[in-house]
């Protein structure tokens, strides 16, 4: 039996890899962008290694699942624009 708060911690899971994921993506275009080959190579590995966890809780997820799963990648857009550019700079 699964408990409401089992639920929502699930959820929260799904958003922060949501999250991590996406800004890796914002991070790695960024180093892309500078030609930093090296962190695009290991943050590029991070996204993919990321990613085949999120496939699945995704895909046989609820709506409501995909809603927090793009909210987490949302702020992690923002977050990782963030990083990037201070790791640049």
């Amino acid at each position: 039996m699964t408990t409401a708060t089992s639920i929502w911690l699930k959820r929260g899971l799904l958003c922060l890899t949501g999250f991590i994921q996406v800004a890796l993506v914002a991070i790695d275009t960024w180093f892309i962008s500078h030609n930093a080959l090296f962190a695009a190579v290991g943050i590029s590995f991070c996204i993919s290694f990321i990613w085949t966890w999120n496939v699945k809780r995704v895909v046989f997820g609820t709506n409501f699942d995909r809603v927090v799963y793009s909210f987490g990648a949302a702020m992690g857009t923002m977050v990782g624009l963030i990083i990037a550019r201070s790791l640049v700079s």
